[in-house]
């Protein structure tokens, strides 16, 4: 049997594909992340309690309403956007004057009272919410059984992630959306509600991380803890990126996701920390991220 490094090869192809799973997630998270701060430049270190609360919709959904997983897959991302623009329009507009640390600490805050908010509803333990019966079962690949669960979540990531970065690359509203987080007074003089497009644009933003937690949910426990222990991982990712970088912060998900998986198999010992030393080594060759821009 082929083997890489002393270990079959269907062991490091079955991991792989279990690292790109991992990285639809990293990818999906860091979108998020990467459209609140290239347009907004706000460090939003709430974002995996949104994420964290977006999967908890669509438990409460299951258990309280009867809501499917498609329902939830639509709903949930809604309602916790809604919640971010509250919470944009209340608290963080005060602050886009000041230093950005002055954003990173409101959103640590705003994490840390999510958190507990729903340790104390819910208690710290974990809640399993059930693969939809349309998406149960697996392809056999050869050398592993991939499940049809975990195939969709990389097609959906991919797809929400393409659709995300040709709506603002590549679109009017884009360039409108960029131009706002340039330049907010000039756009403002040509009758445009620079206001209306921060609002939806963090709104929108905290959808994607809420998404991110209803497509976990069958796969993870959903938990209170789940977004704190993810998040530390997507600002690295992001890093590596390049901060505001919208296609960096995709690719260096899905990469970052299938090197993680690569280690685990290779050097398990490493795999909690690969991600954190390449982000030490980008940012000694290149500070501003693989595809960040240089200041002028």
């Amino acid at each position: 049997m082929t083997s890489v490094f002393g270990v079959p090869l269907p062991a490091i192809l079955g991991q792989l594909m279990l690292g790109l799973v991992n990285g639809s997630f990293y990818a999906l998270l860091s979108l998020g992340l990467a459209v609140i701060f290239g347009l907004l430049g706000v460090v939003n270190f709430a974002h995996g309690a949104f994420y964290m609360l977006g999967a908890f919709a669509a438990y409460v959904g299951l258990e309280t309403f009867g809501m499917n997983y498609w329902c939830a897959l639509a709903l949930a991302p809604l309602a916790v956007g809604i919640l971010g623009i509250v919470i944009e329009r209340l608290l963080l507009r005060h602050l886009y004057q000041l230093d950005p640390l002055y954003g990173l600490l409101l959103t640590f805050g705003i994490a840390l009272i999510a958190e507990g908010i729903m340790r104390g509803l819910f208690g710290a333990s974990g809640k399993s919410y059930p693969v939809p019966d349309a998406l149960r079962g697996g392809f056999n690949l050869g050398f592993m059984v991939l499940p049809i669960y975990r195939a969709w979540v990389i097609f959906a990531s991919l797809a929400v992630c393409g659709a995300t970065w040709f709506l603002i690359e590549r679109t009017r509203l884009g360039s409108t959306l960029r131009a706002a987080g340039e330049n907010a007074a000039l756009v403002q003089a040509f009758g445009i509600n620079v206001p209306l497009i921060v609002m939806m644009t963090y709104g929108a933003g905290v959808a994607l991380a809420a998404l991110a937690g209803v497509l976990a949910a069958p796969v993870v426990q959903v938990s209170p803890l789940m977004g704190s222990s993810i998040v530390i991982v997507v600002f690295a990712v992001v890093v590596i990126g390049g901060m505001g970088s919208i296609l960096g912060a995709v690719v260096s998900g899905l990469v970052l996701g299938l090197i993680e998986g690569l280690t685990k198999v290779i050097y398990p010992e490493a795999s909690n920390i690969v991600v954190f030393v390449i982000m030490a080594v980008v940012l000694m060759w290149r500070p501003t991220g693989l595809f960040g821009r240089e200041s002028p």
